[in-house]
This record gives structure tokens, sequence and C-alpha cells, in this order.
């Protein structure tokens, strides 16, 4: 099976499939595998190559929920989305290993191309560019889970429960995303807060790595600290963002 990307030269990019899809339907799954390795070790030798048995492996795992071949491709292309998580700017910020979001990278993957969707990735390339998707994804979600609590008052209760000092799902459940950061957004004064809770709360960024994106904000990385203090601290006291997050 080969690891193709949109950004690779055209000479290296799967070419259209030449085998009839009755043929391929045909195929035992370790025949598919067979001719899948077989395909991949062309491509690294910038040979021509067909995708069609790829393709088809993905589609037998997702449409026909065929578990030999999701075991065959996740463990084919484990290496490749994990190379991706590392790539990920926020990556470092999570705390997390690479093996921890390549599952949740293939698990999203597998909840998001159900059978009725799969009609919507008709090349491997569309498929792998949508697991890349979705290892970026899980990145960023993690980081956002983790710096939620920053945002939230430490005394918030609810009904006696304990206070939210990690992402409550319900909340996050009644709260749509875009309305609370557009909501966020209102409450920020100027350019320079705003890159400092975007980067900050959405990229998983460190005020150093936000100083050396934007020197032509701040004096030093002291003002990033002092920004996203002051910001964090205006946040808690909102009555409205907390009415928010106790809904």
């Amino acid at each position: 099976m080969q690891y193709i990307l949109p950004s690779q030269p055209a000479s290296r990019r799967s070419a259209i499939s030449t085998v009839e899809v009755g043929q391929l339907r045909q195929m035992s799954v370790a025949t598919l595998v067979e001719r899948c390795t077989t395909e991949s070790e062309r491509f690294y030798r910038g040979q021509p190559h067909d995708p069609g048995y790829s393709h088809e492996l993905f589609r037998r795992a997702l449409v026909e929920r065929d578990e030999q071949a999701w075991e065959y491709i996740f463990r084919h292309y484990s290496p490749l989305v994990e190379s991706w998580v590392r790539r990920s700017g926020a990556f470092s910020s999570t705390g997390e290993t690479g093996e921890f979001f390549v599952v949740s990278a293939f698990t999203r993957f597998w909840r998001a191309v159900t059978p009725e969707k799969f009609g919507s990735f008709p090349t491997l390339a569309s498929l792998l560019h949508y697991l890349q998707l979705c290892a970026g994804c899980v990145v960023i979600d993690s980081v956002r889970a983790q710096s939620w609590a920053e945002m939230l008052p430490e005394e918030t209760l609810q009904n006696g429960r304990s206070p939210l000092t990690l992402p409550d799902e319900e909340a996050m459940e009644r709260v749509h995303r875009e309305e609370f950061w557009n909501y966020i957004n209102t409450q920020l004064n100027d350019e320079a807060e705003r890159v400092v809770v975007y980067n900050s709360f959405v990229m998983g960024m460190k005020p150093g790595d936000i100083y050396t994106g934007r020197p032509d904000l701040f004096d030093g990385i002291g003002e990033v600290y002092n920004v996203k203090r002051n910001v964090l601290g205006r946040l808690s006291r909102n009555q409205e963002l907390r009415r928010m997050l106790a809904l």
C-alpha cells in the first residue's frame, strides 16, 4: 500500500487504477494485501503503480467493515499517521505520545467515513488526505481540551458537582464551539490579545513561540505572559461566560 499525498510531485502521485472494479471486488483480502505490498514497492522505486488495490482495501474496511482489511490498513498506515501527528505544531504541548494520537486519528476516521459517505472519497489520495486531516484535528482537539480548563473559573459549580478544573463534556455539548469562540473574541481588546488567545488555546503554542512569530506585537516574551495572564483573569470573572458554561 502506498503513501500518496497531494503535495507529492506529479511523477510520484498515484495513477488512476487500471483494474476493473469487478475484478477488485472478487479478490480476497489476502490477495489485495499482497498486491498492495507490490504496488507500494513500485511506488517507492518511482515506478508506475496502481492505487486501486489500496482503495479497494479501504472500501472493504469502511463499507463492508471487514476487520482483516481494517487491521492491515491500521498497521500499514500507522507510521505515516504518526509522522503527521509529530509534524503538528501543537503536538509538543499535548504531553501525549504519538501512538495515542494514531489510535485517535484512526478512530475519528472510522467514525467519519461511514459506508454512506465512502462514495465521497473516489481515490486513494482523497482518503489519505482526509486521514491526514483527522490526525491534525485530534492533536488540536487535545490542546483545546487541556487549555479549556485555564479559561474556566475554578469555583464554578453545578448541582453540587466538583469544580470544573477539566473540560466538562456536557458543557461542551451545550455550547457550540463557534458560538463560544465568537463570544471570546468579543471580549478581547486588541490584536495582541487575539494573537495570544488563538495561538495559546487553539494552536497550543508556548509564549516564546508566539513572540518569535509576532515580534511586532510584543516587546518580549514577558509581555506575552502578561497578556495571557490578564486575559485569563478577565475571562475567569466574566459572568456571561460562567452562564454559558453552566447551561
